[in-house]
């Protein structure tokens, strides 16, 4: 009789290990010249969209082949919270292009969230929603763009940045308050369940 469980060395989470590897190239490719090589801003920028769509691309290997495993499950957030988190922190220290509170608040949600998502799998299993879909694209998004060598750009792209980062903040807090009182009514829930059984 043949094992159905997929071995977790497959294709979709070797995509996953290879977007976690190109964190830290892309942060040597950024910091180049502090930051202000445009050659090698737009490699950065670069390397960020292309383990931004490696997301996408293990996430469809892992569903259509029936590769989706635990590791897989461990790696995927912890990959992509690597990437944003590296870009982010880096936008704001040491290239002082970011002020604090826009990492911090992202990282914050992010972080937050997902140990609260880990504390409620006693419970349930809390899916993504499809306002943090369109956080993580809104995110990105903002990410790439103040990414891109703006001093030599016209302004009106720091302007759309800056739009984008915002619309990427509000959909962040939004979404994880919705998730915080999903989280409080799975938790009651399944208290009540405890107490009748």
């Amino acid at each position: 009789m043949t094992d159905a469980t997929p071995s977790p060395w497959n294709i979709a989470n070797f995509v996953t290990m290879v977007r976690i590897a190109l964190v830290p190239v892309f942060a040597w490719a950024l910091l180049v010249d502090d930051g202000q090589s445009v050659v090698w801003r737009l490699v950065a920028t670069g390397i960020f969209a292309a383990a931004a769509l490696s997301d996408k691309i293990d996430g469809h290997l892992a569903r259509s082949r029936g590769l989706v495993t635990d590791l897989g499950k461990i790696l995927d957030p912890i990959a992509d919270k690597a990437l944003v988190g590296a870009a982010l922190v880096l936008l704001w220290w040491p290239l002082g292009e970011l002020p604090w509170w826009v990492p911090a608040v992202i990282l914050v949600r992010e972080l937050g969230i997902t140990v609260m998502r880990m504390g409620m799998l006693r419970y349930a299993v809390m899916p993504a929603s499809r306002g943090g879909q369109i956080k993580t694209v809104l995110q990105i998004a903002a990410i790439l763009l103040f990414l891109l060598p703006l001093a030599h750009l016209p302004p009106a792209v720091l302007v759309l940045a800056w739009v984008a980062m915002g619309a990427a903040m509000a959909v962040t807090v939004v979404t994880g308050v919705d998730y915080l009182v999903q989280g409080w009514r799975i938790r009651r829930d399944g208290q009540r369940s405890g107490a009748r059984g």
